[in-house]
């Protein structure tokens, strides 16, 4: 070494690396080493970084959809819907956060037979449930939470069923009168005009915690939509000639008259009064509805009427006055609705029960032979005591 060199100024071996051609390249020393070292450990933590993602991600695509661990906390109130599907019940479930997800609830369903049967009710489920335990409890009918109910029997006036609600809940007659006064919240069609008289569909209905009578009252309504809707109410009444709230009085008709196999002939009885010929029959086109004549005085249908109360006119005077009362007399079930909106076919003008007991009625087109059941009936209260 010169005089003139230092150590710093001495090259070592080590800092040049041969390049052919005999040339020497300097080299990067040990600030590059060091950066050499840091691209290549994030090089393989990048690798590692997506590798793992990219196992995550298929891990995922094979372990099912989202459930919950369970067993479950607090309490849920749930309600199977009629017409309810297994998926529009998992819909349900997982917003009442009963289930992680729609599709576990369907996974679940799908490996048991008995869900298919799931009952129309309510039962009391918990928050964050595995799948498969709250299907558990949704296939057994015995987990249905049951309430208090209240049957309304066919044929009673809206009177006695507001009697009978009273009875039957917590809430006075005064507050099921007030509620009655709301026919726009209880869904009456606008051919009641606004008288629930005959749209209060006789039933038995459950009745819920926190359940208030408008909210009862539009149940039954409901109800009877649906009776309507099976018969086909609106769509008879236009091939009838009539109005589908026409049709509803004489469904409530056929009620207070008939039974069974009957109700229809009754149905063809009435129309043929109402729109055969004036002297065919020789009814004038009046009813002779005794039922109708007691509901104008406040009497229900089974009253029976004397003399005295037969010659009061009122407008539900079916004797004196031609066509149909005012308005319904009595609440009508599924058989007189469907009758009113399915007459049978025949020329009957006349018909009398024969047999209280068992309900015979016999039908006659010729008012002679009509005399000759009147007998016959007579006769019949002669022997018993249900006359």
């Amino acid at each position: 070494m010169s005089e003139h060199e230092s150590e710093q100024d001495v090259l070592r071996e080590d800092d040049y690396e041969y390049v052919p051609g005999g040339r020497r390249r300097k080299g990067r020393g040990a600030k590059g080493c060091i950066a050499v070292l840091v691209a290549l450990a994030v090089l393989v933590g990048g690798f590692y970084f997506g590798l793992t993602k990219g196992v995550s991600w298929v891990a995922d695509q094979f372990q099912g959809p989202e459930d919950y661990p369970g067993p479950g906390t607090g309490s849920v109130e749930f309600t199977v819907n009629e017409g309810d599907v297994v998926a529009e019940i998992g819909r349900n479930l997982k917003e009442e956060g009963v289930t992680a997800s729609v599709q576990a609830f369907i996974d679940a369903a799908a490996g048991e037979p008995a869900s298919s049967g799931i009952q129309v009710g309510d039962y009391e489920l918990q928050k964050e449930m595995k799948a498969a335990d709250a299907l558990e409890v949704l296939i057994d009918p015995d987990n249905m939470i049951s309430f208090p109910t209240v049957t309304i029997p066919e044929g009673l006036r809206l009177v006695d069923i507001v009697s009978t609600l009273a009875e039957n809940t917590e809430f006075p007659e005064a507050a099921w009168n007030r509620a009655l006064r709301k026919p726009g919240k209880l869904g009456l069609p606008d051919y009641a005009e606004g008288n629930a008289e005959g749209y209060l569909f006789p039933a038995t209905y459950e009745i819920k915690p926190g359940q208030k009578p408008v909210r009862i009252l539009k149940m039954m309504v409901d109800r009877w939509r649906e009776a309507a809707d099976q018969a086909g109410l609106e769509e008879k009444a236009a091939e009838l000639g009539k109005t589908p709230g026409e049709l509803m009085i004489i469904a409530s008709l056929i009620e207070a008259e008939g039974r069974g196999d009957d109700m229809p002939k009754i149905a063809r009885v009435i129309y043929n009064r109402l729109d055969g010929p004036g002297d065919k029959g020789g009814t004038n086109g009046t009813l002779g509805i005794d039922a109708s004549n007691a509901y104008g005085l406040g009497l229900s249908g089974t009253t029976a009427l004397t003399t005295e109360q037969l010659a009061v006119d009122t407008p539900y005077d079916t004797r004196r006055r031609a066509g149909l009362p005012p308005t319904p007399i009595e609440a009508p079930g599924d058989d007189a609705i469907e009758a009113a909106a399915n007459p049978a076919d025949g020329p009957w003008y006349y018909y009398v029960t024969v047999n209280l007991e068992t309900g015979e009625t016999k039908f006659y087109e010729d008012y002679d032979d009509f005399l000759g059941g009147r007998d016959e009936y007579r006769a019949y209260c002669e022997t018993s005591d249900r006359c």
